[in-house]
């Protein structure tokens, strides 16, 4: 009985750091392909109007930042995960 909720508890720890760094990298997946369509946007809208390059350029740091920030505290998370299971 006692051997068999061991095993349960083994095996339930593996799988909750299998999933934590899985979630990791898929989150940092993500956020790249997220910061390359905002930067692959920007730069068609700047060759659209490069009279509006420096508020485009603006806005594209600040939704970078927001995007990287999100996928932070994710990747954060998901280490918790791993480490504190």
């Amino acid at each position: 009985m006692f051997l068999t909720i061991l095993l349960q508890a083994a095996s339930a720890a593996a799988l909750a750091k299998a999933g934590g760094a899985l979630a990791a990298s898929i989150t940092a997946i993500a956020a790249a392909l997220g910061i390359g369509r905002i930067g692959d946007k920007a730069m068609e809208a700047i060759a659209r109007q490069p009279e509006a390059a420096g508020d485009v350029r603006s806005n594209m740091v600040v939704a970078a930042a927001l995007v990287e920030g999100v996928s932070l505290f994710a990747v954060i998370v998901c280490m918790l995960a791993v480490v504190l299971s």
